[in-house]
């Protein structure tokens, strides 16, 4: 069978490579692990009120990791889908053994650099890879070492990162189909790229260098997106990006919305925090340019704008018909246009202005 990537180099590399956390003591520790899953459920019954969305699945509590951890199950996750892919995509097209195994050990260091350096940015995560329904992450140290460096109060700062995250987690656990119409958009974007001429594994690894070069020469003008060649890739990617535009814009707005009420310090966090995503040195701004940081970034406010316009218009119930299938879901030109998404999905009354 074809392989990729060397998964457990890929582990022993992030793990090597990524940066240890801020001080804090074995009692600091156990107050912070313990107050982010307190604060995980309370921030769950804020986003159900808020959104009327409720999850269909019995969730387990969240997994509060470090950072070796987070890059750990990054890994586990990936390797689930992606080896099954990859083998399938490859079929009788095996390089030699030297090649392969040169291949796939480079491919593992490359893929363990950068999720070295995502491991000391990550405050948390909804991961869907490793199993139904998927597992909410938080990533302890990074949101310790941020809400210093934002000198931000520790309870409020904790919350508001929380309700971002539990809203991901309930996107994909009250919406039945989200995860499987997710996976499947993620195995279409592979089967396209088969069609491309070049062998899949050479141009997926091209990809995966990409990134890692970049992390070490901040002087690199190549994109991850040169990977992306033929126009079916491209069409699933439109599909890709207008999903996780929604599930990003969405997530953020339920933060401001829920903020007022429940954080105190709110205003001042979201401030701090939106000058913090903007700086960075020349190294981390060509890393976040390559890794699609940057366009992440433009996805939370142009989604927080649809959603903010769609709810506008038809309300927070009008609004979650965006998850009643797949076809409700914004096309990509919809999400700068709100009234198009409400024309297509509640007709043309769908316009006036909600009631209450």
């Amino acid at each position: 069978m074809a392989q990729f990537v060397d998964w457990d180099l890929a582990a022993a590399t992030a793990g090597a490579l990524g940066k240890s956390g801020p001080r804090v003591s074995y009692a600091e520790a156990t107050d912070v692990v313990g107050d982010l899953r307190r604060l995980t459920e309370e921030a769950a019954g804020h986003v159900a009120d808020y959104t009327g969305l409720r999850s269909q699945v019995a969730h387990p509590p969240v997994r509060v990791v470090d950072r070796r951890d987070w890059a750990a199950t990054n890994i586990a996750g990936l390797r689930e889908v992606i080896s099954p892919l990859v083998s399938r995509l490859a079929g009788d097209k095996q390089p030699g053994a030297l090649t392969e195994a040169i291949g796939s050990r480079l491919t593992g260091v490359q893929a363990g650099t950068v999720l070295a350096y995502l491991s000391g940015r990550v405050l948390g995560q909804y991961e869907v890879f490793s199993g139904d329904p998927g597992q909410l992450l938080l990533v302890a140290p990074n949101i310790v070492e941020v809400e210093r460096k934002l000198q931000a109060d520790p309870r409020d700062f904790r919350l508001w990162v929380c309700l971002h995250e539990v809203t991901h987690r309930t996107q994909f656990t009250a919406v039945p189909w989200m995860r499987a119409y997710f996976l499947g958009e993620v195995q279409a974007f592979v089967d396209a790229s088969s069609s491309g001429g070049e062998h899949l594994l050479e141009r997926l690894r091209r990809g995966v260098a990409t990134l890692s070069d970049a992390i070490r020469d901040p002087e690199s003008r190549t994109s991850v997106l040169d990977i992306v060649q033929t126009p079916a890739q491209r069409a699933v990617l439109d599909r890709l990006t207008a999903l996780m535009t929604l599930l990003e814009g969405h997530a953020e707005f339920v933060m401001d919305g829920v903020g007022p009420q429940v954080i105190p310090s709110v205003e001042r966090i979201r401030a701090a925090f939106n000058r913090r995503r903007e700086a960075g040195n020349p190294l981390e701004k060509a890393v976040r340019r390559l890794l699609g940081v940057d366009v992440k970034m433009r996805q939370y406010a142009e989604g927080r704008k649809f959603v903010h316009g769609v709810v506008e218009r038809v309300g927070m119930a009008g609004f979650n018909k965006v998850f009643a299938s797949p076809l409700t879901l914004p096309r990509l030109e919809e999400l700068g246009d709100p009234d198009a998404w409400v024309e297509r999905v509640h007709g043309p009354a769908g316009q006036l202005p909600a009631v209450g």
